[in-house]
Formats: C-alpha cells, structure tokens, sequence
C-alpha cells in the first residue's frame, strides 16, 4: 500500500511532551463498528470484557542515551543503544548504536563518557553502527542504568527529566531491553489493573524487545519496499497456555499495543488458528490494511506519526477508512498525540 495513504495532518500542539497528571487520566477515543466515542483511559476498566485476557508488553525502557566527548577533537557526540550484539570472542562489550555528532562519526572514532570508553567498528547502510564498549570492569548495562539517559522521542524537543524515570516505565515492566517504551502501557495505572482483575480480567506478559525500528520513518514510496528491522520476541509457554484458557472460555484476547500485536501475530500457530506457540527468535512481521489477523481480538494503542508502520497496523485492524476519519476526529477535537498522548480503545467480536 502506498506510504502516503497514512499521511494525516498533525498540529505540533496536539505532540504530548509531558504525559497526563494521572496513568489513567488520559483522554481515550473508542472506535468500534465505525462508530467513535470519546471516553477516558479510566474507564477501560468497564470497557474490556469480563475474563478477558490483557496481554503486555513487560519489557522496561534502557536508559540507552549518552553524551560523551570524541578523544583528539573534544567535539560532543551522542550515542544511542539499541542492543547489545554477542561477540563470544571478544573481550568487551559489542553494541548497536545511533550516534550523532556535529560531524559523522568515522571508523576509529572514540567517545569518552564517565569511566566508559566507546570505539566506532563499524558503519552500516541503515546508519547504525557497530561499537566496541570498554568499562573498568563494571557491566555495562548497570552504567547505563545509573548514569544512563532515558531515550525520550525527538519528537519531544525537551530533555528526559526525574519524573520520566517513572512515567516513561509501564507499572509491570521487567526486563531492562528496550530502546523505547511501549506506549500504550503507559496508561495502565495499578489501580486500573486492580479494578480490571476485579473483574476477571487475566494478565498475560511476553517480551518484545523495541528497537531501531521505533526511530525510523518510512521513506519508501510503498510500505513493501520498506525494510522492517529486526526485533526480538518472547513468547513464552505460559502464555501459550494463557490464551489457551480464553479460547475455552470465549474471551477476547486483549493486545495493549502494536509491539504486543506484532508478537503474538507473529507467534500465531498456523495450525490452531487463534493460538500462538511458544517463540523465541526475531521479527521483522509488517502489518497494513489486507493482513488477515490471527490471534488479536481488540487493541489498546496511542495515536501514532503520519506515514508510519505503527498507523498502517492500526489501519489494518480497525480499517482504513474507519482509522483515519478516527485520526480526523482526533485532531478536531483536540487528543494528544504520540507515546505521552491519548489512546484509542478498538474492540473487535470474535469471529
């Protein structure tokens, strides 16, 4: 589908910088049989079914982003860290990386930052790089954890402050592994969780690992063209079992953001459609308007940039058209927009 059918106009004053005063006090539009209503995030709680089965994405956000100082020039250099890459022969640590700087960084180049020194190997076609990273003998992802910056969206133009130390973290994350938070968690507050259990509503948790693919935009003239970057999933047997109990018991599976869609469709298990086996490997699944979905009953998500992957998943679930008079909407009256913004709440009956 052409990448321009996903182009929607976005007033930069509707671009959330600071999230809500409350987890769950954001607005939220619900689009369900075409019709929108607006709502809040707060009544999930009496929109989700009763003995539902709400699957998150528990991954926690790296704090991926330094700045340090390149050695001979002194000049400043930013560099972000996607994910670690092994290099069982090595004796430092290898990274993925994005690093600007008022020149290119070269092959060679060294930044220095606190006790850490970073090492340019390689430059890739798709503006990554391979770094080499030397500490003092500490773990590297601890110095990070400690010292480390959270990588908010550009889009944000500030930088991360004390309080997204929290916000910027779902309530139930886990594992530090990404380079960007799931946003559409962010909304869930512990009481919102609570009142949802209340009501038999069970929480089921794999790992999608967010990666380069967050930050970048498509560029080709066609989604096909557009070459997804690889992120790791982990689906686990407990969650096989999990979804298992929802088909016995006729209950929508719950998929609180694209990175938790993304996932399970790519776990699906061919042959016992609305299943999922248990997976663990990488993904580079793009999903648009005409994918056929196979585990994911109704989706949580926040509103997404024009001309993104993200919006054509979306797109592909509600419906094209039904998705972008939603973002109309939207824009009309107001929402914010993008990982602190508002969210849509878009049910689906089980087929």
């Amino acid at each position: 589908m052409k990448t321009a059918a996903f182009e929607y106009e976005l007033p930069e004053a509707l671009i959330a910088a600071h999230p809500a005063e409350k987890r769950d006090g954001a607005r939220l539009l619900v689009v369900e049989d075409g019709k929108l209503t607006d709502s809040l995030v707060e009544q999930l709680s009496e929109l989700i079914p009763e003995q539902a089965l709400l699957v998150v994405n528990d991954t926690r956000v790296r704090r991926a982003r330094i700045f340090g100082v390149k050695r001979g020039s002194g000049g400043r250099a930013e560099l972000l860290f996607i994910r670690r890459v092994n290099a069982p022969e090595s004796d430092d640590e290898r990274w993925e990386a994005i690093g600007r700087s008022s020149k290119p960084l070269r092959v060679g180049a060294i930044i220095d930052w606190n006790s850490v020194a970073v090492e340019v190997l390689e430059r890739h076609s798709d503006a990554t790089l391979l770094v080499s990273v030397r500490t003092a003998g500490e773990d590297f992802e601890q110095i990070l954890d400690r010292s480390g910056h959270l990588p908010l969206p550009p889009y944000m133009k500030r930088a991360d402050e004390p309080g997204d130390l929290e916000r910027y973290q779902t309530v139930y994350a886990r594992r530090t592994a990404s380079a960007a938070a799931p946003t559409a968690g962010l909304h869930l507050s512990s009481a919102l969780l609570e009142r949802l259990h209340a009501r038999g509503v069970e929480l089921a948790r794999l790992e999608l690992e967010i990666g380069l693919g967050t930050f970048r935009s498509v560029i080709s003239e066609d989604l096909d063209e557009h070459p997804m970057h690889a992120e790791t999933i982990d689906v686990a047997p407990e969650l096989v079992f999990a979804i298992a109990r929802a088909r016995a018991r006729n209950a929508p599976v719950v998929a609180v953001g694209t990175t938790v869609v993304r996932a399970l469709e790519s776990a699906a298990d061919p042959e016992r459609p609305g299943h999922v086996r248990a997976t663990h490997g990488e993904t580079r699944l793009l999903i648009q308007p005409g994918y056929d979905f196979a585990v994911v009953d109704s989706l949580l998500t926040n509103f997404h940039v024009p001309k993104s992957t993200l919006l054509a998943l979306v797109s592909a679930f509600a419906g094209y058209d039904t998705t972008m008079n939603a973002y109309r909407h939207a824009v009309a009256r107001g929402y914010r927009f993008l990982s602190y913004g508002d969210a849509m709440w878009i049910p689906r009956k089980i087929q």
